[in-house]
């Protein structure tokens, strides 16, 4: 005699796939006692802290980051926020003390310009190599010599 017994998720796939995207969902980083008790500065300073990349983690922003850098970033742009400086000040400031690294997006001003423009000229470098060796091998043929053109005959008469 089998006794079936029945799984504690009740065994279907919807269960496990819910399951799966709860625990998936991501971790906000930014602690209570670092939200600003003003709302519109606290949406400041998020929508900033989002733009400012962290110096460890590198591939995270400083508002999902949990390394300490960043916390110490997230309460430096808030001091900066209540102090009464203005978005771009606030970024100035961190980026003349931990220099343009730390920008998702970095500005397109000096040596920086060469990085957005060099996407763009190659692109249209490449363009051009393929129109090249495009129309070099669609390029009319021309007929035939009027040398071949006798051999030709007399081959064909054989």
């Amino acid at each position: 005699m089998s006794v079936v017994r029945k799984r504690w998720w009740g065994g279907t796939p919807a269960c496990i796939l819910a399951i799966g995207l709860a625990l998936a969902t991501p971790a906000l980083a930014v602690q209570p006692d670092e939200i600003l008790a003003d709302p519109a500065l606290e949406a400041r300073a998020r929508d900033i802290s989002r733009q400012i990349r962290c110096p460890v983690c590198q591939g995270e922003s400083i508002d999902d980051s949990n390394a300490t850098i960043s916390r110490d970033l997230r309460i430096i742009l808030r001091e900066r926020l209540v102090a009464g400086d203005s978005d771009d000040q606030v970024i100035d400031f961190l980026v003349a003390r931990y220099g343009e690294f730390i920008l998702y997006n970095p500005r397109a001003t000096g040596s920086n310009l060469i990085l957005w423009l060099a996407g763009p000229a190659m692109l249209a470098l490449g363009g051009g190599i393929a129109l090249a060796a495009f129309r070099r091998k669609t390029a009319p043929e021309t007929g035939l010599s009027a040398d071949e053109e006798a051999r030709l005959k007399e081959i064909l008469k054989r």
